[in-house]
């Protein structure tokens, strides 16, 4: 096997700043964190790739789950997420959730956010699948994510002329800054990152940003696969960047498939539209080729059935059928009702030359959610002192084997809350302290952006929704070669920049992905072996891995609660 790189190559920093703490993304996860840090620390800066408004959260069609019913409680929420996480979960870390999941959406409605409410001014809550409650609160509809990021970006500018908060947009993490390294080798503890500037800003090209700890909270691996319903800044740099820290990652083979993205053709590629699950909860049904709903019988919950199950059933009936697609039918619902309730759904599809009142939609599985990350505890702290992560980007032990639908943008919000009150208590503390930086010895080849779309196949055939072990034993190989041959080129044969630092972060999350998924001999929940298709009791322990000092990968079973 080849070794993992352990940075990146990159000009040096013509650059260096101060700050406290570092927030590396603008989702709902990256903004919570620094609105409630800067209530305890004097100094926060938030890196984003794009604009404010461009973290995947603004994506998010479905909304927040929350036991916000009088009739609904925590319990409720936490046995249908232990249910959806196929015996995965840290029950520890879903019992945070659920228990403090209402306060936090309360919370987001006194900073702004406005969802939508009944003709009595109360919340109006709906089901989506895995639930059995009514307990997903939206807003515009199916723009929940919209108005969400909204609501903080709103709170974040009225701060922004604040000398205690910078914000650089246009900015990538091109690594993190870690102290001298421990006596096994191993890199020290995390102290600040190098940023690159994408576009134009105050500052130019690669700067060291210089803090007493980072909060990751860079959204998931979409663009690991060739399809995705993740926006195209989704490539893995959490993982990635974390990982050549040496922080442990875990459940990496996890992948949610979304069930129902619009099909678009066997050459579509990048960020497809997704068609939320909140229109099969609203009455929608599933059908295959013959005009049959082939989810009745399947499951009790027939189209609300847990995603993993709805998307590997679709796979099933499209090999049967030998088709690209199924379909799903809203022709049988009012037409003021779905474009009043999905108005962004009902213009994509316009968009699309479909009408969703009239037309079948077809659709098939694509990449959406990823269940693992960056180990953390239930403060956001990685095995890597120094090193936080929330929302996509962290394993938090939330999701299990597969994330309950509208899970993610509540954990978004309770883990930030949590992360950010511990990392300032640990500032204040002095537990954290400012270190000086020191170079990491190691591999720093890059991968060619013009690489890209082969990676992204290898891991859509070796990872997709139902795996193998011959096929994920080819996808370890084949990225295996595409590390080594780009190990000894020569350094100026890959000139550092945006793309080729993404492909290379995109290779690495890609090549952990398929080690895991070849690692783990069962099928459970986003993790679905056609060779081995029963779940088996001994596999219920959390897969982690972190690379040893010569860039190896090294994977270890642990504990499903790592609540120190």
């Amino acid at each position: 096997m080849t070794a993992f790189v352990r940075s990146l190559a990159a000009p040096p920093p013509g650059w260096t700043i101060e700050t406290d703490v570092i927030v590396v993304g603008s989702g709902i996860a990256g903004l919570t964190t620094a609105l409630d840090l800067r209530e305890r620390v004097d100094r926060v800066l938030v890196v984003t790739k794009g604009e404010l408004s461009s973290g995947s959260t603004v994506w998010a069609q479905g909304g927040i789950a929350a036991a916000l019913d009088p009739e609904d409680t925590p319990e409720e929420h936490l046995e249908d997420t232990l249910v959806a996480g196929v015996g995965l979960c840290s029950e520890e870390a879903v019992r945070v959730l659920v228990t403090e999941g209402p306060h936090s959406v309360r919370k987001l409605l006194r900073r702004g956010a406005q969802f939508d409410t009944g003709p009595d001014g109360g919340l109006t809550l709906t089901r989506e699948g895995g639930h059995h409650r009514d307990r997903i609160v939206h807003a515009g509809g199916d723009a929940t994510g919209a108005e969400i990021s909204r609501a903080l970006i709103e709170q974040l500018e009225a701060v922004r002329n604040d000398p205690g908060i910078e914000v650089i947009e246009h900015a990538m993490v091109v690594d993190l800054l870690t102290a001298a390294p421990d006596a096994d080798g191993r890199p020290g503890p995390v102290c600040g990152a190098t940023i690159h500037i994408i576009g134009e800003g105050s500052r130019d090209g690669v700067g060291a940003a210089l803090a007493k700890a980072v909060v990751m909270a860079t959204g998931g691996i979409g663009q690991v696969f060739r399809s995705s319903t993740n926006p195209a800044s989704s490539t893995g740099d959490g993982l990635a960047v974390g990982l050549r820290a040496g922080a442990a990652v875990a459940d990496v083979e996890y992948v949610q498939f979304h069930p129902t993205v619009l099909w678009q053709g066997a050459n579509a590629r990048g960020q497809l539209p997704l068609i939320s699950e909140a229109v099969r909860g609203e009455g929608a049904y599933l059908l295959n080729g013959a005009g049959e709903r082939f989810m009745v019988g399947t499951h009790p919950m027939a189209e609300l059935a847990p995603r993993d199950v709805v998307s590997r059933t679709i796979v099933e009936q499209m090999r049967e059928e030998e088709s690209d697609s199924v379909f799903l039918d809203c022709r049988h619902l009012e037409r003021d009702f779905l474009k009043r309730r999905f108005p962004s759904i009902w213009a994509s599809l316009k968009e699309h030359g479909l009408d969703m009142a009239h037309d079948l939609i077809p659709v098939a599985p694509a990449q959406h959610f990823h269940s693992g990350g960056i180990l953390t505890d239930l403060h956001g702290r990685s095995t890597q002192r120094g090193l936080y992560a929330i929302g996509e980007a962290a394993c938090t032990g939330v999701h299990g084997a597969n994330r309950l639908a509208s899970n993610s943008l509540l954990e978004g919000l309770v883990f930030a809350r949590r992360a950010a009150r511990d990392a300032a208590a640990m500032v204040a503390d002095g537990v954290l302290e400012q270190l000086e930086p020191v170079e990491r010895s190691g591999e720093s080849a890059l991968v060619p952006a013009t690489m890209r779309p082969r990676v992204q196949a290898i891991a859509h055939e070796g990872a997709g929704p139902v795996r193998d072990g011959d096929g994920l034993d080819d996808a370890v190989a084949r990225l295996d070669r595409i590390r080594a041959r780009f190990h000894t080129e020569p350094a100026a044969e890959v000139v550092p920049q945006t793309a080729e630092w993404e492909t290379t972060n995109i290779v690495a999350a890609a090549s952990v992905l398929c080690q895991a998924a070849l690692l783990r001999e069962e099928s459970r929940g986003g993790h679905q072996r056609a060779d081995f298709p029963d779940t088996d009791p001994e596999w219920a322990v959390r897969l982690a891995a972190r690379l040893d000092p010569d860039g190896e990968i090294d994977f270890m079973k642990a504990p499903l609660d790592l609540v120190e």
